[in-house]
């Protein structure tokens, strides 16, 4: 026999042997397993009955064959994770639902959340249709899924599932809490032994808990997108504009309280060859000599290199204003006139990253 086909057959026969196996019943030569479920105590008349501890009392609302026996399901119980942000389940809880506070103060939650369940059956491609003009209720077209035996030209379709869904929101009076509940509504299974439209509870429970899992785990990507989309616009965010002081006169606008951005240029002038001569703290003007720095050839190999602003090597003044919260920098030449709009704006792409400090943050 050919080796290849040899590997095939084995193969083969381990899939099959998985797919007889029954994974809700206990497997094996169990105690338990054979154990039947104790009767009541029967407690004669005018004798009083023993109190009766619940703690690990197993209930049969789900598992509806008993909490005992051959016959009951062993899986693990499907559980709602909560890993968005802000999220929470209700304790002691069977139903799948599952809470979100407000996280984006400019957001509306109930709409974000909506967002990411239309995102979500997008994905899946299913079809999400709203069932009041409020958008409190919806359901999903079929989720289909079959399975399939045998290669290439000799596959079959050994069974085929489907389920729709019912999606409804809940928000509390202030509008800052939103839960969700996912209810499966209908249901079909078609294989050798025909077709049925009724799903075992646990099953049910379990395909519940999923889809509001997946839902939960968009609802966090749509987080953290969010987050990425802040965190990338802080940092491209332009401290420094082109604008005029309160005389009119040209000069770049900072984003910065006065008192830090005057504490803060010695590190500007230090790192872009300004020399401080002297300073006016009342007014404050700082006088400056530039001198434009040389990089050094090891400097551009190991990229230290310092941008050089394209001005004459001369006195300069630079002077502070407070601008309602910001803070406009005036440049003049050692006669008093100020730099043109022309000028700043060759410069600015140099100014604009020397005065937001970004090589400092």
């Amino acid at each position: 026999m050919n080796r290849r086909i040899f590997y095939f057959s084995l193969l083969s026969l381990a899939v099959t042997g998985c797919g007889s196996i029954n994974n809700k019943s206990a497997m094996g030569d169990f105690e338990y397993a054979k154990e039947k479920e104790a009767q009541e105590l029967s407690i004669p008349t005018g004798l009083n009955k023993p109190k009766k501890n619940t703690k690990f009392f197993i209930s049969d609302d789900i598992n509806h064959k008993g909490p005992v026996g051959q016959s009951v399901d062993v899986r693990a119980p499907s559980l709602v994770l909560p890993v968005a942000s802000s999220s929470r389940v209700v304790p002691g809880t069977t139903d799948s639902k599952i809470w979100f506070d407000q996280v984006l103060e400019d957001t509306d939650l109930k709409e974000f959340l909506t967002d990411a369940l239309r995102e979500q059956l997008v994905n899946d491609g299913v079809v999400l249709t709203a069932l009041d003009t409020e958008d409190k209720v919806f359901e999903s077209d079929w989720y289909h899924n079959e399975e399939i035996s045998g290669y290439w030209l000799f596959k079959t379709v050994d069974s085929s599932e489907s389920v729709r869904f019912n999606y409804s929101f809940e928000s509390k009076p202030h509008g800052r809490s939103v839960a969700l509940t996912v209810k499966l509504i209908d249901y079909m299974r078609t294989d050798k032994s025909g077709a049925s439209k009724t799903m075992d509870l646990i099953d049910k429970q379990r395909a519940e808990m999923a889809m509001l899992n997946q839902i939960v785990a968009q609802v966090d990507f749509k987080y953290r997108l969010k987050q990425r989309e802040n965190r990338l616009m802080r940092a491209n965010q332009k401290f420094v504009t082109i604008g005029e002081n309160a005389q009119a006169e040209p000069a770049y606008i900072a984003e910065i309280d006065i008192e830090m951005l005057w504490s803060n240029m010695p590190l500007f002038f230090a790192d872009y060859g300004f020399e401080i001569t002297d300073l006016n703290e009342s007014k404050k003007i700082y006088f400056v000599d530039f001198v434009k720095p040389e990089n050094s050839l090891w400097s551009v190999i190991w990229g230290d290199d310092v941008p050089v602003i394209d001005v004459d090597e001369a006195k300069y003044q630079f002077v502070l204003s407070d601008e309602k919260g910001k803070t406009s920098v005036t440049i003049y030449d050692v006669d008093g006139n100020v730099l043109p709009i022309e000028t700043l704006e060759r410069i600015f792409p140099v100014m604009e990253a020397g005065l937001s400090f970004r090589d400092a943050l």
